[in-house]
């Protein structure tokens, strides 16, 4: 049977409470109702073939609580007179509520809509846009609100945000919700509180004048004859990103590996200094403006991503020279080539010729799909070999790196 039900009639009004429509009627005072659902009738053929089926769809929907049925006197030929219905009504929300079972839903959100509405009438933007998420967080946004009205009260803070001191709200409270929080601070602070250039989660604190937590930088000292920590020769060092930024060490020569025991094991070096890497997040070391005078060289994996973390360093230092990236040394460690599961497709312009041939090559599959070298697998005497090249420098050790 393809006429419409009494299950098809409820689908159509339980697809206005999914997208959030009839909630969204509480915070902009739209009258919905009396609301026509669509129905589709039998027709003259129907009346005469199934005239025992239509008498029993036109009795169901006749039977069906929380809607009006309207009725109109059809002269069939062969049946003669017969009332069928001509279309559906639910007449008020309070009907479509207790036909869906969502009551209580309305209830709890036409109370957060209430008390936003005495409070932060700014905020009603965001219950009108996702009434249906405003929903799920009707136990927590007492609180949310609390701190949307704390910030209001202190904007840029420049504490952090465990030590915003609210009763009830614990120390990870505005951690965990900064996605729903960013979105209502910026309907209620003014513009000059938040800092539109700083977006996404992960800079919420810069967003909004908190203190964020130092990013550091961990380096190994290659040279033995530079004394930075006193006594300790080859120190492993880490600072925060603006105490690394006024080192000014009196070195030549940085190295960026990205693997934590490459970077452990890397050989003694004259005048240098090796940094454990920080994949595609360069900011932080982009502050130390005394690594411009400096040589630097980028060890990643021979691999399409290892080759978009170089491109991106080049934005903040035009002159890094990429390290054990180059075709020879793939080649030479073709026994341990491994496979990258979500390759770049994408062009990079910050490569040189050469690299940018082997990005092309790794990139649309023309030595293997899904090609890459990880830089731990390359071995040590072939590091120690490419270090003795390097004009001014001298190496040693020995073994192979895990």
């Amino acid at each position: 049977m393809t006429w419409t039900g009494p299950k098809e009639l409820k689908a159509q009004l339980a697809r206005l409470w999914e997208r959030g429509e009839l909630l969204r009627d509480a915070v902009t005072g739209h009258v919905r109702f009396p609301l026509r659902l669509s129905l589709k009738s039998p027709n003259s053929a129907d009346i005469t073939d199934r005239f025992n089926e239509v008498r029993e769809w036109a009795a169901e929907l006749a039977a069906t609580n929380s809607v009006r049925v309207e009725w109109q006197e059809l002269r069939h030929r062969v049946q003669g007179a017969q009332k069928l219905p001509a279309c559906v009504w639910v007449e008020t929300i309070e009907d479509a509520l207790t036909w869906l079972g969502k009551r209580k839903d309305w209830e709890r959100f036409s109370a957060q809509v209430s008390t936003t509405r005495q409070t932060h009438p700014g905020l009603l933007p965001w219950l009108e846009k996702r009434p249906l998420q405003a929903l799920e967080l009707s136990v927590e946004w007492p609180r949310l609100v609390a701190v949307v009205s704390w910030l209001v009260e202190h904007p840029r803070p420049g504490i952090y945000l465990r030590q915003v001191d609210l009763p009830g709200v614990h120390s990870k409270f505005i951690e965990i919700h900064r996605g729903v929080l960013a979105e209502l601070l910026d309907l209620a602070l003014p513009v000059n509180a938040v800092d539109s250039d700083k977006t996404g989660i992960s800079q919420f604190s810069a967003r909004y004048g908190f203190l964020e937590k130092p990013t550091r930088i961990r380096f190994r000292v290659l040279d033995p004859a530079i004394q930075v920590v006193p006594g300790s020769a080859s120190p492993d060092v880490t600072l925060d990103a603006d105490s690394f930024s006024r080192l000014e060490l009196d070195v030549e020569r940085l190295f960026i590996t990205e693997n934590e025991t490459n970077f452990l094991v890397f050989p003694p070096v004259n005048n240098a200094i090796v940094i454990f890497g920080a994949g595609y997040g360069w900011d932080a070391l982009a502050r130390s403006h005394w690594l411009k005078n400096r040589s630097i060289h980028y060890w990643g994996d021979i691999d399409t991503h290892g080759f978009g973390i170089l491109d991106q360093l080049r934005s903040h230092f035009d002159h890094v020279v990429s390290f054990l990236m180059d075709r020879a040394t793939l080649d030479a460690h073709a026994a341990i080539w491994g496979s990258e599961d979500k390759p770049l497709r994408v062009d990079l312009h910050r490569l040189t010729p050469e690299e940018r041939a082997l990005y092309d090559d790794l990139r649309d599959n023309r030595i293997r799909p899904g090609l890459r070298l990880e830089q731990e697998h390359i071995g040590f005497h072939w590091l120690a070999h490419r270090l003795h090249l390097l004009d001014g420098t001298s190496a040693s050790g020995s073994g192979i790196l895990p």
